[in-house]
């Protein structure tokens, strides 16, 4: 565009933009832009997570087998690691300390060997999930996808490396008397609910672990904490009989305590309802339900910001 001025010459002037004076939010809202990476709705967000799924079971089963593909002993170690933590629990606190007070030893060393295989579900749930996202930062920045898919996939994981062991769990409880009865089918709902409970957990550490990477190196003393808390070397209730009566019921209400006394109630003979809290399957469900729909919901808000500096 020109104009002449009063001199004769001939001036140049810049037309003036369409779109001068708009915001960027304007301008975005003008051209149809969007937020690269923006969060989805919760229910779209749940949509593509289902997409997922085949990727989710697929990535879990890559992590199993490559877990301990370095040790000459292979996936024996998904054995050989609980069972010699309940060997050194038994020799600690079975023998010298005495833990198994109440019980008779065909009972104490089921009781102990499936407390420390359902305890460390939750525990490697947790300490998987801490590192989901801050341990995946390649995968994170250079695909797009939901990123609930990796503590979902680890705590899923998780759950293969379970059922791989409890074949070993069903020898000891079956080598002390407690045979397959029709309670044993309880084992189903029971491990359905620590598996909610555990994806829901690590989905709340992700998110936590993202933001502060240095969790990870917390979360060790973390869990040695609610372990000696949750009663898996000891009955609660027997230990704690001369304590008020309020302490023994928050320690048994705890969800892994929770999940640990089912468990026991379901493969062990000598373990009879008597030792259960009250309410204890709906204080189960609630406890799943809690978490997953709560730690879904606090990961999925933050989900626009997980890989991003």
């Amino acid at each position: 565009m020109s104009e002449t001025t009063h001199d004769g010459t001939v001036a140049m002037t810049t037309p003036v933009s369409p779109d001068e004076g708009l915001t960027a939010a304007g301008l975005a809202a003008k051209y149809g832009l969007a937020v690269s990476g923006a969060r989805p709705s919760l229910v779209e967000y749940v949509r593509q997570l289902w997409g997922r799924r085949h990727f989710i079971l697929a990535f879990s089963q890559a992590k199993l087998t490559a877990q301990y593909s370095q040790a000459k002993l292979g996936q024996l170690w998904q054995v050989a690691t609980p069972l010699l933590n309940a060997l050194v629990y038994y020799l600690i606190f079975g023998l010298i300390l005495n833990a198994g007070k109440g019980m008779e030893k065909n009972v104490y060393i089921p009781f102990l060997v499936t407390g420390i295989f359902v305890f460390t579900f939750t525990q490697s749930s947790a300490m998987a999930g801490v590192r989901a996202i801050s341990g995946n930062l390649g995968l994170v920045r250079a695909l797009h996808f939901p990123r609930a898919s990796l503590p979902v996939s680890f705590a899923l994981q998780q759950l293969q490396q379970l059922l791989f062991s409890m074949i070993v769990l069903f020898l000891v409880v079956a080598a002390f008397g407690s045979y397959p009865t029709l309670s044993w089918v309880l084992i189903i709902p029971v491990l359905a609910l620590q598996f909610l409970f555990n994806a829901g957990l690590a989905l709340i550490v992700a998110r936590m672990g993202a933001k502060t990477p240095d969790l990870a190196q917390l979360m060790p003393f973390i869990m040695r904490t609610w372990m000696y808390a949750s009663g898996v070397m000891f009955s609660i209730p027997v230990m704690l009989e001369d304590k008020p009566g309020w302490i023994s019921d928050v320690l048994q209400w705890n969800p892994v305590a929770v999940y640990m006394d089912l468990m026991r109630f379901a493969l062990i003979d000598g373990y009879g309802s008597g030792n259960l809290p009250p309410h204890v399957w709906a204080v189960a469900a609630g406890w799943a339900v809690l978490a997953v729909v709560g730690g879904f919901v606090y990961f999925w808000k933050a989900e626009e910001r997980y890989g991003r500096g």
